[in-house]
């Protein structure tokens, strides 16, 4: 799965700290989300698109056809 994850949070002038406090969760977890590396619950996914005010299917890219992790 991909994410559009820190290109609305750049363009929205954030922090990975500010924006990991809006959505209840650490640094950490931002930065593993950016870089792909975690894929996230419908409850965080759901947080972080509200942030935003866009909706989960344009923050989070479903790769179609390819392996159960991606």
């Amino acid at each position: 799965m991909n994410n559009r994850l820190r290109e609305m949070r750049e363009k929205a002038g954030m922090t990975q700290e500010e924006l990991a406090a809006q959505a209840g969760v650490s640094r950490q977890t931002i930065i593993s989300l950016e870089k792909g590396k975690y894929n996230p619950s419908i409850i965080l996914a759901y947080s972080l698109s509200k942030v935003f005010n866009i909706s989960i299917e344009e923050l989070f890219l479903l790769n179609e056809g390819g392996s159960k992790n991606d």
